[in-house]
C-alpha cells in the first residue's frame, strides 16, 4: 500500500532524540492509517491486567500484531476472550512511545463465524455446568399444594396475562404476588435478580415463576446473564423458568429447578387438577406400602439366616414365632394403612391434612416394628451360647465330637476330648478326674475332703 505523507520531511543532517524520533513515527503512522480499521486474526499471548486492560497478539500464518484494549471497551465484550479464538477487531494503529512499538488499539471485538452473544451463551453455559449448577442433585421439587406463587416478570407483558388466566381457570383460590421487573434491555438482569432475592426471603411464598414471552436472542439476553443464574441457584424457594417459546432456551432454564416451555405451561406445572390430588395420594400410599413390605422382608431374611446357623438350631421354634410376629405386625400396619386411606377421600378440603396424617401414622408404625425387632434381637443375642463363649468360657465335647459334656462325672481317664473356645479349639487327653472339686474351691485355694476325690491314673 502506497501512502503519501503530508508532513514535511525532516532535515537529513538533524540529530533526533529517541523520543522525538518515536513521536515522529507515531505521527506519520497514525496519519497514514487514520482508522477505524478492521483486522482479522487469531488471539495469542492473551493477558488481562489488574487494571482491566487487555493485552494480546493478533496473528495469522506469517505475521503477528501486538494489540491492546482499554478497560472501558473491554467491559462491553459479552463473551470471554482467550487464546486460540479467531476474531475480527475494529480499531486504529498507534505507537507505544515508551517501547517504540507499534500496536493495534482495539475498540470492538467480535468472534469470527459466530455471534458474540451466542459465544457468550455457550461459554457461560459450560462454566456453570462445570460448577454443578445444572446437576439434578441441585434441583428442588415443586410443592404439592402451593398456597402463594411469586411471579417475576413485566406487569405489562403477555406472559403475566397467560399465567393469571391459567391459574384462575385451574384454581381460583390460589394467591399470586407479582414483582414487576424489566425483562429486556439495560438493567433488566438486575431487576430480575432483585425479584428472585425478594421472594427468596418470603416464608409464605411456595414457588417462584421467572419468565417473559418470546423474542430474539438479544431480547431474551437478560435471562442469560450470570447474575440471574446465580440468583436462581442460591434461591431457597423452587424456581420455574418460563422464558420465551418452546424452542427458546436460556441459561435460566438450565439453572432453574424446572423449565417450562411457555409461561402458560409454568402456571400449569405449579398446580394440579382437583382429580389429580387423589392419584397423587394413592401413589404415596403404594410407595409407603412397598417400603414397609421391603423392610419386613429384609428382617425376615435376617431371621432365616440365623435359623440356618448350627448354634441356633435349638432356637428355631422361637425364631419362627418371631418371624410370624413380624408378619402379623406387617399385616396390621397394612390394614391400618388401608383404613386411613379410606378417610383420605372424605373431602377435597381435607386432602392435604389426611396426607400428612397417613405419613405420620406409617412412620410411627414402622418405628414400632423396628423397635420390637431390635428388642427381640437383643434378647436372642443375650441367650446365645456364642455370647457366653465370647466372654472367655469354653465348651467340652465327648470323644465322638458331637456330645456336649456337662459334668466331670461324664469323663473317664484316658479319653480324648475336644475343647472349643469362641474362636478356635484344641484336643486333649484326660489324665485325672476329680468329681468333687468345685470351681469356687479353686478360687479359694481349698481342697476337697478325703474320700470325696476320685483319681484315676493312666
Amino acid at each position: 500500500m502506497d501512502v503519501e505523507s503530508n508532513a514535511a520531511a525532516p532535515p537529513r543532517d538533524r540529530i533526533f532524540s529517541i523520543s522525538e524520533f518515536t513521536r515522529l513515527i507515531k505521527t506519520e503512522l497514525e496519519t497514514a492509517f487514520p482508522g477505524p480499521l478492521w483486522v482479522e486474526g487469531e488471539i495469542s499471548n492473551f493477558t488481562r491486567a489488574h487494571s482491566g486492560h487487555l493485552y494480546f497478539d493478533l496473528k495469522d500464518e506469517h505475521s503477528q500484531l501486538r494489540a491492546v484494549m482499554w478497560r472501558s471497551q473491554a467491559a462491553r465484550i459479552p463473551f470471554e476472550l482467550k487464546g486460540g479464538q479467531q476474531v475480527v477487531c475494529r480499531g486504529q494503529i498507534t505507537v507505544y512511545e515508551r517501547r517504540g512499538q507499534y500496536q493495534f488499539q482495539a475498540e470492538l471485538i467480535e468472534p469470527k463465524g459466530k455471534g458474540a452473544l451466542q459465544l457468550a451463551f455457550e461459554q457461560l453455559k459450560e462454566k456453570l455446568r462445570k460448577e454443578g449448577l445444572f446437576s439434578p442433585e441441585a434441583k428442588k421439587p415443586l410443592p404439592a399444594f402451593p398456597h402463594k406463587i411469586g411471579v417475576v416478570t413485566s406487569p405489562r407483558g403477555a406472559a403475566i396475562m397467560d399465567i393469571l388466566r391459567t391459574l384462575e381457570r385451574r384454581f381460583a383460590r390460589l394467591h399470586i404476588q407479582i414483582y414487576p421487573a424489566k425483562v429486556q434491555g439495560e438493567g433488566a438482569a438486575e431487576d430480575i435478580v432483585e425479584g428472585i432475592d425478594y421472594f427468596s426471603t418470603r416464608e409464605d411464598v411456595d414457588v417462584i415463576i421467572v419468565g417473559r414471552g418470546g423474542g430474539s436472542l438479544e431480547d431474551l439476553w437478560a435471562f442469560n446473564e450470570e447474575i440471574v443464574a446465580r440468583a436462581i441457584s442460591r434461591c431457597d424457594v423452587p424456581v420455574i423458568s418460563a422464558v420465551g417459546h418452546e424452542v427458546d432456551f436460556t441459561i435460566a432454564d438450565f439453572v432453574a429447578d424446572i423449565r417450562a416451555s411457555t409461561p402458560t405451561a409454568a402456571a400449569e406445572m405449579v398446580i394440579a387438577e382437583e382429580e389429580g390430588f387423589q392419584e397423587r395420594i394413592g401413589n404415596l400410599q403404594r410407595r409407603l406400602g412397598q417400603s414397609l413390605r421391603f423392610t419386613a422382608q429384609e428382617q425376615r431374611h435376617r431371621v432365616l439366616h440365623l435359623i440356618r446357623h448350627p448354634v441356633f438350631q435349638s432356637f428355631k421354634l422361637r425364631i419362627l414365632n418371631l418371624a410370624q410376629a413380624v408378619d402379623e405386625l406387617e399385616l396390621r400396619a397394612l390394614n391400618s394403612l388401608r383404613r386411613h386411606s379410606l378417610k383420605i377421600t372424605e373431602a377435597r378440603s381435607r386432602t392435604q391434612l389426611m396426607e400428612e396424617r397417613a405419613r405420620s401414622l406409617m412412620a410411627a408404625k414402622l418405628q414400632a416394628v423396628k423397635a420390637r425387632w431390635e428388642r427381640l434381637s437383643a434378647e436372642l443375642h443375650t441367650l446365645s451360647p456364642l455370647n457366653v463363649l465370647r466372654k472367655g468360657y469354653t465348651v467340652c465335647w465327648a470323644p465322638d465330637g458331637r456330645t456336649l459334656l456337662r459334668s466331670a462325672g461324664e469323663v473317664r481317664s484316658g479319653e480324648d476330648l475336644t475343647v472349643s473356645f469362641f474362636k478356635g479349639e484344641f484336643s486333649c487327653r484326660v489324665t485325672q478326674v476329680d468329681t468333687a472339686r468345685r470351681i469356687e474351691d479353686r478360687y479359694r485355694g481349698t481342697e476337697p475332703q478325703e474320700g470325696e476325690r476320685e483319681e484315676t491314673k493312666e
